[in-house]
């Protein structure tokens, strides 16, 4: 099983508004922390906002921040919010085909490997992974000041 792109640079701008929490961070920044697109997080930044999990502030000075406590965010939630394609196998698609699939097991077996992922992040917030916030501060510092 593996996670989006979508899903990881979701967890990574919520992990970088909790880490710094005392203040607005744009887009830019946290593109450049990460080293990834900025049009990428663009998408991500939208959606985690339609999602009530940001809050955007306009104007000069504006930027983004979490709308909600670090404890409040729950990964299994998120996860289940930006994952797109639960089709493990081709079998498990819309339109897959698969001969053996009257008496196949797999697809029961994958969906119940799944539900365990997905339970164990139902256990865990976004402050469980902001568990040591000065050692990830240093990890993905703040932009340098304009000179």
């Amino acid at each position: 099983m593996r996670l989006s792109s979508f899903s990881d640079y979701s967890l990574r701008v919520l992990m970088y508004l909790g880490v710094h929490a005392e203040r607005l961070a744009t887009i830019g920044e946290i593109a450049d922390a990460y080293g990834i697109s900025a049009n990428h997080l663009t998408k991500v930044v939208n959606h985690l906002g339609r999602l009530a999990y940001i809050e955007t502030v306009r104007g000069k000075g504006g930027g983004i921040r979490l709308a909600r406590p670090a404890a409040g965010i729950r990964l299994g939630e998120l996860i289940r919010q930006t994952e797109n394609d639960w089709a493990l196998v081709e079998c498990f698609a819309s339109d897959g085909h698969c001969r053996i699939m009257p008496a196949c097991r797999l697809p029961a077996i994958l969906d119940e490997a799944l539900a365990a992922m997905l339970a164990v992040l139902d256990r865990y917030t976004l402050a469980d992974l902001l568990h040591h916030p000065a050692e990830l501060g240093r990890m993905i510092p703040l932009p340098e000041p304009a000179p």
